[in-house]
């Protein structure tokens, strides 16, 4: 499941900022559609969210968000209706700070959220172990330096840097991967990731599994959250993002590897996942290198 949070993420359009915050209150980041991490710089401050208790947050802390989880950064514990709403005005530099973070986001195209990101806790806090990780720390600073002074190809750069760091993080989390996902569902999962080209059926899936086709079904609808069909359009679909977004393949070879004789039938099934066709996806979202 790792692997397909991954893959899902880096169909998003990366972003990053520095945020400082001073005054009574804090910050508080709506409710929209992306993923992404907040790194503790300098500074003490508290996680607010809406239905748990604030978390104390201190310098080299993560707070990791997905699906765009509302929540907010404040310099005491209070509610989020307390906090003014994110994008304030930066403060000058000689203005002191209670803290200061780093953001790194990814926003997804047209608001449309993977499906594995919807199973992963909403907004969670934790202090890496940067002894164990040093790379994770070197990725953090070298982030920091380009936001402070931005160069040529700094969007590929920054780009590349928030997937490494949201890649470190989604690691971390899998430590903890949802234990209803027993052996069978696994491989099937894995045989869906590695080849979505494929005529797959609901029978041919639950003998993968070794399970009886309802008792199949049940499982895989518990443990990822659709049924094996609706999943399975669903990665073909990002896979195919993914393909339109990083690779110069002509249509006909990606609905192909999308699992789709024609083009189509594949423009159709994408219209209906990202409100856009292929082709007009490609435009918005290539990356530039």
């Amino acid at each position: 499941m790792i692997t397909a949070a991954i893959s899902s993420v880096r169909v998003g359009t990366a972003y990053g900022r520095r945020v400082a915050g001073a005054g009574p209150t804090g910050i508080r980041f709506p409710a929209i559609p992306l993923l992404g991490f907040h790194v503790m710089r300098t500074g003490h401050c508290w996680l607010i969210t809406e239905r748990e208790t604030p978390v104390h947050l201190r310098p080299g802390d993560i707070v990791f968000i997905a699906a765009g989880a509302e929540h907010g950064i404040a310099r005491h514990p209070c509610t989020l209706r307390e906090l003014t709403p994110a994008d304030p005005p930066a403060p000058p530099p000689s203005t002191p700070v209670d803290f200061e973070f780093l953001c790194g986001a990814y926003q997804f195209p047209q608001g449309r959220v993977p499906a594995f990101l919807r199973r992963i806790p909403p907004v969670v806090a934790f202090t890496p172990d940067y002894d164990r990780h040093p790379e994770l720390r070197m990725m953090i600073n070298v982030l920091a330096a380009d936001l402070d002074k931005p160069a040529v190809g700094s969007d590929a750069i920054r780009a590349a840097l928030i997937d490494l760091v949201v890649v470190h993080i989604l690691h971390r989390l899998g430590l903890r991967e949802d234990p209803r996902i027993d052996a069978g569902v696994s491989e099937v999962l894995a045989a869906i990731h590695a080849h979505p080209e494929r005529a797959w059926t609901v029978q041919q899936l639950s003998e993968m599994a070794g399970m009886s086709r309802a008792s199949f079904t049940r499982r895989f609808r518990d443990a990822v959250g659709m049924s094996p069909m609706a999943y399975l359009i669903d990665w073909r679909m990002t896979s195919a993002a993914g393909l339109l977004q990083e690779s110069a393949a002509p249509l006909t070879a990606i609905a192909r590897r999308a699992g789709y004789s024609t083009p189509f039938a594949f423009t159709a099934a994408f219209r209906r996942k990202y409100g856009v066709a292929p082709g007009r996806f490609r435009e918005l979202h290539t990356r530039q290198t």
